[in-house]
């Protein structure tokens, strides 16, 4: 066997950047926006998406590299980058971003709507009649609402929140020491940006977004004022939490108190209505004391994410993606026979395609079952209505030793996630909070039934979060497994979280911060011993996220080693693929399409004696070092061969694949198969039902 050489020093054009890389994500959501083969509600979907997506870019990343800058810190990143040279960096792509999502609605989104009988006119091009309703519409339901600021030293400019929408107008008076006055109109985030106007011709609907309806009743808002410029504009403001769990006594209310805090987090970027006055704009960065370069104008409504609820107006099936049901996978449509099924043999769910009700049946199912003496959980992102939190009531309510690992940490969720934590504590449930100083990301739950042969434990384990929403959103896979083996693994993770117990030699389970990046490179590395000795060697990969320095250097050094390396990454990925000497055998591609990628599965020739492993983590340092994340290795035969196919069909995929080249640019795969891999596993779930739908593998 051939010596293993010296790694030599990683520099920073192996690497590609982070941000930018999240922003080229992003790009290629707008790509699907821009797709005139989408039905136009999923590109009116995608283009909300593109905006809303922006805006959390800006509220924790952007917020970020602004304190380090400001705060004198030139680190710079594996890429080379200083926080401010990436600040200038992402400042040139999110601009040119911003014009195309505008193009994009304006020149073809608005015009095709338009065509389909689906206008979006501006309040004074509405006919007299359709005019007269909007009008009174304003005094009945939204005048009422609103209040009018004059910026005066008894009025001063108030908080705007992240993300709200405002109005903002320059105000002529008759005060000759301020001829010009700022003022300031606040819209509720209860009222809908987006609503349809009755009337109109036959067969074409009518609607207008609100922030023009109210600068076109301005004067009304300020009557008698002579009204010189006027706009609508959004702030986003850093949305960072920042809690030091080892100083606090309470974690749930310091998290509470920290989300009071960032509801008035520095301003990092001001979005405008254009065309906006040169005095107006200047007003506004003044006031919310922010710089030009922070300034973005939009050639449409700021807050153009809303556009979201014209999917929920439109009823047109002609304009919107077919209708998918996820069927109930074969061996679970009888939810009171879920526990013989499962102990009969692993089963692997895969959502959207299979129905997320067989996770839902099996807690429901646990709560109910008399012989079921515990059930354990972990949550990260639930929603006001969650059955998964509803049915750990129930079970509590019933007597049941019930735990929740509940993580209050999870960005934008926290207070959801309080509010079920309190209310399950209050009915009995054992709430933890999991390990201080790092967040709970991991997918577990665990029942524990008294059976004829004794105790039996079951679990499922996932890779996205117990959320019935954004299980019909997202793509997922989910084992349930009662092997014993990999269960008692699973109940040991939930003791290291409860009680801080010791950390175990895990066999079945690679465990974050603790065994799963050793773990990881550890099988990285036998992959190129084994290329070196002539063995068979490759490593499959699909996930949401590559950006680990560490992982990225020993797929490089597999690579170089004869490993061949397929990468299916969603998001942010800053390696870079087939470079000569480096990545040569290094492929990654990326797929966007109606359903979010979300589903993590690593797969490890292993000389023939493959390995797959599922799990909840991404190859980034976050997870790897921040948080608390499971992979669990595949031991069923038959979930192995079904993840192979899933596999397979996403490296099949030439109708939304994406390829990353050397240069760091995302090209679309050359379309010679047809190959949708999404659609593909519709039709495959639909034919499993026994329904009358053709399936076909891949290259077939």
């Amino acid at each position: 066997m051939a010596p293993e050489q010296a790694r030599p020093t990683p520099r920073p054009d192996w690497f590609l950047n982070r941000e930018l890389s999240w922003l080229a994500f992003n790009r290629r959501v707008l790509d699907e926006a821009q797709d005139a083969g989408n039905p136009l509600l999923e590109r009116v979907k995608f283009l909300s998406i593109v905006d809303s997506n922006l805006s959390e870019f800006f509220e924790i990343r952007v917020a970020g590299l602004r304190q380090q800058a400001e705060a004198g810190i030139t680190v710079r990143e594996p890429d080379g980058m200083t926080p401010a040279q990436a600040l200038e960096a992402i400042g040139r792509v999110a601009r040119e971003q911003v014009r195309e999502l505008y193009a994009c609605w304006n020149d073809g989104l608005k015009p095709a709507l338009e065509k389909e009988g689906v206008d979006f006119p501006h309040p004074e091009r509405l006919p007299a009649a359709q005019q007269t309703w909007l009008r009174e519409h304003f005094h009945r339901e939204i005048f009422p609402v609103l209040t009018p600021i004059a910026l005066d030293p008894a009025h001063p400019f108030p908080f705007v929140a992240s993300g709200s929408l405002n109005i903002a107008a320059l105000l002529d008076t008759d005060d000759p020491e301020e001829p010009v006055r700022l003022a300031v109109v606040q819209v509720p985030r209860v009222m809908a940006r987006v609503f349809r106007v009755p009337g109109g011709e036959a067969g074409r609907r009518t609607y207008v977004f609100l922030a023009d309806v109210i600068r076109w009743q301005l004067p009304e808002l300020f009557a008698g004022a002579k009204i010189l410029d006027h706009t609508a504009f959004r702030v986003t403001r850093n949305s960072n939490l920042y809690v030091d769990e080892e100083e606090v006594e309470n974690l749930l209310t310091a998290i509470e108190q920290e989300l009071r805090r960032r509801r008035r987090g520095d301003p990092v970027r001001l979005e405008v209505r254009a065309p906006v006055g040169e005095r107006l704009r200047q007003e506004l960065l003044e006031v919310l004391d922010l710089e030009a370069r922070d300034l973005y104008e939009c050639a449409g409504p700021v807050n153009i994410s809303r556009l979201s609820q014209l999917l929920d107006y439109e009823s047109d099936a002609r304009l919107a993606a077919p209708r998918f049901v996820a069927p109930l996978h074969p061996a679970l449509r009888e939810p009171t026979k879920l526990f013989p099924t499962i102990r009969a043999g692993d089963l692997l769910l895969h959502h959207p395609f299979d129905s997320f009700e067989s996770v839902v049946d099996f807690l429901e199912q646990a709560a109910q079952d008399p012989r079921v003496l515990a059930i354990k959980q972990t949550l990260y992102r639930t929603t006001e209505d969650s059955p998964i939190a509803r049915a750990l009531l129930e079970a509590a309510e019933r007597g049941k030793q019930v735990t929740a690992l509940v993580e209050i940490k999870a960005r934008f969720d926290e207070e959801k996630n309080i509010r079920w934590a309190r209310r399950m504590e209050e009915a009995g449930v054992q709430i933890v909070y999991g390990l201080v100083g790092l967040k709970t990301h991991c997918k577990l739950m665990l029942a524990v039934r008294r059976e004829e042969d004794g105790i039996r434990r079951y679990a499922h384990i996932g890779t996205g979060n117990y959320n019935h929403t954004t299980a019909r959103q997202y793509t997922d896979f989910g084992l349930f497994t009662a092997d014993p083996d990999v269960t008692a693994e699973v109940a040991s993770v939930f003791n290291l979280l409860t009680s801080l117990s010791s950390r175990e030699r895990w066999t079945h389970l690679m465990v974050a911060p603790f065994t799963l990046r050793t773990g990881l490179l550890d099988r990285i590395g036998r992959e190129a011993e084994n290329a070196r000795a002539g063995r068979p060697a490759s490593i499959v990969a699909k996930l949401n996220a590559i950006q680990d320095e560490e992982i990225i250097e020993a797929l490089y050094s597999a690579s170089q080693a004869g490993v061949e390396i397929d990468l299916v990454v969603r998001g942010i990925c800053t390696l870079r693929p087939g470079v000569p000497g480096l990545s040569e055998r290094i492929r990654v591609r990326s797929i966007v399409d109606r359903f979010l990628e979300h589903t993590r599965v690593v797969r490890f020739e292993n000389a023939g004696a493959r390995e797959l492993w599922i799990g909840s983590a991404d190859w980034m340092p976050r997870n790897l070092r921040g948080r608390v994340e499971v992979m669990c290795r595949i031991r069923s035969e038959a979930v192995v061969q079904r993840l192979e196919e899933i596999l397979d069909v996403y490296r099949h995929d030439d109708v939304k694949a994406r390829e990353l080249g050397p240069d760091g640019v995302y090209r679309r795969v050359p379309a010679s198969t047809g190959v949708r891999a999404q659609e593909w596993l519709m039709q495959r779930a639909l034919a499993a039902a026994a329904l009358p739908i053709a399936a076909t593998r891949p290259g077939e």
